[in-house]
């Protein structure tokens, strides 16, 4: 029973960090790299060291989304 809600409670903070790095990527121009006096523009967006790190976080984050997701599932049949 303990095991399940501490499931869900990394589920759901897993879910909201999620939401916010998503938001946090740049679209077609600016984004994270503007936002924090990025050079270049559109033709740099992507390539400076916080989006790639944004990236990385995105990542696990959500790898740990898919995982709290799948032990969830077989838990709560």
């Amino acid at each position: 029973m303990l095991l399940n809600v501490v499931l869900i409670s990394l589920h759901l903070a897993a879910c909201f960090i999620l939401v916010v790095f998503i938001l946090l990527h740049s679209g077609r121009g600016g984004g994270l790299s503007d936002m924090f006096g990025g050079a270049g523009g559109g033709s740099m967006a992507g390539s400076t060291i916080v989006e790639k790190n944004l990236d990385r976080l995105t990542v696990v984050v959500s790898l740990v989304f898919a995982f709290t997701s799948i032990v969830l599932s077989m838990r709560l049949d």
